[in-house]
């Protein structure tokens, strides 16, 4: 396993390649703002190592609620199209989850807790998928990504539900743990198609549809990783919680 400062150079490597993407959204046609503003999340993101965990995650706690917000009223609600306001927002949503990957993976079995979490936002797509496809009549936000339904949601919440059940008995955990794994697991889910659903609503108001192409037929880093970004940081403050509560 790598080492933390070796992983936090590693995973702020791809960070740095996504907010190369994010500030294509700042300013797409100039090219000094861009640079400038790819500076600032390299010193941002310097930072971010520093910063105490309580005071990083609940920044990203409020900021996602404040998202939840803006994407249900979209597109009435638009003051976040500020470029200074979607540069700040840049860092709120890249920060917190950098910060998180790297906390959770220095954990005593930190990579197991970091696959879950990519497992559990895997597991909700692929849930909200499938029931999406059968069921998808009633749509969740249909201004800000047509193709995401209520059914979809409740398919991927079932289906992260039988994950955290599974490994709970894998790991035969303490009927409290497991409550509290399931809990934590249900709002990760909830908040991984929040992420998703933001970086929707800004494509759609830039008029892009991918975030960048250094993935052939892929889109961007941040078309594959919106959904850890709001994931990522609610996940590593649960943990955090229940760590320091002697839960974890």
């Amino acid at each position: 396993m790598l080492s933390r400062t070796h992983f936090a150079l590693a995973s702020g490597g791809v960070m740095l390649i996504a907010a190369w993407e994010w500030a294509q959204f700042v300013a797409p046609k100039n090219f000094k703002i861009k640079i400038g503003y790819w500076l600032l999340c390299f010193a941002g993101f310097i930072g971010a190592y520093f910063i105490p965990q309580m005071i990083l995650y609940s920044a990203a706690v409020i900021w996602w609620l404040l998202a939840l917000f803006w994407v249900i009223t979209y597109p009435k609600q638009q003051q976040w199209t500020k470029p200074w306001i979607l540069g700040l927002i840049g860092f709120l949503v890249m920060f917190p989850a950098w910060r998180g990957l790297v906390e959770l993976q220095s954990l005593r079995n930190g990579s197991i807790v970091v696959l879950y979490v990519m497992c559990l936002v895997w597991v909700a797509d692929t849930g909200a998928y499938f029931a999406g496809r059968r069921w998808g009549r009633r749509k969740l936000a249909p201004t800000v990504s047509p193709g995401k339904s209520i059914a979809g949601l409740i398919g991927g919440l079932v289906l992260t539900l039988a994950l955290a059940l599974l490994v709970s008995y894998d790991a035969k955990l303490s009927a409290l743990q497991v409550f509290l794994l399931i809990l934590l697991t249900l709002f990760t889910a909830l908040a991984s198609v929040l992420g998703d659903l933001l970086e929707s609503m800004v494509k759609r108001y830039r008029g892009v549809k991918d975030s960048g192409t250094i993935l052939p037929g892929h889109g961007g880093i941040l078309d594959r990783i919106d959904s850890l970004t709001a994931a990522l940081p609610i996940f590593a403050l649960g943990w955090y919680l229940a760590l320091a509560g002697g839960v974890a």
